[in-house]
């Protein structure tokens, strides 16, 4: 069976580990290439021609859409679109025979998305359906921030099932490896999905970002530690010391003094 050449397009590096590790489970298929932006992905798309390509939406200057809309409608690839929200045109896109995965990504899921693309590449209709995408894509604006809504709730897993936390619940996150760790009310949970993508869906009017690894509730906060001889902290209510890195020191000095006034 001749592999399936691929591309992996997305800004963040941990997704685009996700994709390979659950790539090593399927031997007809081999990535080609990576790509961190809309710019790198056009680029090889051209120069590769992968047969398939699993691609971000969501990306700084060129989103999923635009790297699409830049290729001629002969070189479309198959693609499988990763998404972090759920209402980004995904059921126009299930329509026109295309599919795509919602962050974080789930063995399943992944495993039905590429059977999908196996059987497609052996049908007649692989023409058809690239046309029908270059028409789907004419018409579809790029993805301005002002659509994405704050989530409200966030549902984690348990060893006993899901639990739904309100966001106001939440103290801290922290990222964790390919996890982030999210703290509310003495409580620990673990969700499969990198801490860029899941502040991407916060509330930043209630939540900042503190250090890379970690964001904090703003109503947690309890009073600020700076320049002690260990860097600067944030003491939240909870008792919890964080770190606050040089990098993000000025915009939490800025955050705090908005809160007071």
């Amino acid at each position: 069976m001749i592999p399936l050449r691929i591309l992996i397009v997305d800004d963040e590096p941990l997704g685009r580990r996700a994709v390979r590790q659950l790539l090593l489970a399927h031997n007809d298929c081999e990535v080609v290439a990576e790509a961190r932006n809309g710019r790198e992905a056009i680029r090889l798309i051209d120069n590769l021609k992968p047969d398939l390509v699993f691609l971000d939406i969501q990306m700084p200057e060129i989103d999923g859409f635009a790297v699409l809309r830049a290729l001629a409608p002969a070189h479309l690839p198959w693609v499988i679109f990763i998404t972090a929200y759920d209402t980004f045109a995904v059921r126009a896109f299930e329509s026109n025979a295309l599919d795509y995965l919602v962050k974080p990504l789930h063995e399943t899921r992944f495993k039905d998305a590429l059977a999908r693309v196996r059987e497609r590449c052996r049908s007649k209709e692989a023409i058809e359906l690239s046309k029908r995408l270059s028409a789907l894509l004419a018409n579809e604006p790029p993805i301005p921030e002002t659509q994405i809504e704050p989530v409200r709730r966030i549902l984690v897993g348990t060893g006993e099932g899901a639990v739904i936390l309100d966001l106001s619940e939440i103290d801290w996150m922290s990222a964790e490896d390919y996890y982030v760790a999210i703290h509310s009310q003495g409580h620990k949970y673990l969700v499969r999905e990198s801490l860029s993508s899941l502040e991407s869906r916060l509330d930043h009017s209630q939540f900042l970002r503190v250090h890379r690894k970690v964001i904090v509730n703003f109503a947690q906060i309890q009073k600020t530690i700076a320049h002690s001889e260990d860097g600067s902290f944030l003491l939240l209510r909870t008792g919890d010391k964080l770190p606050v890195s040089r990098r993000h020191r000025s915009r939490v000095a800025d955050a705090l003094r908005r809160l007071k006034t």
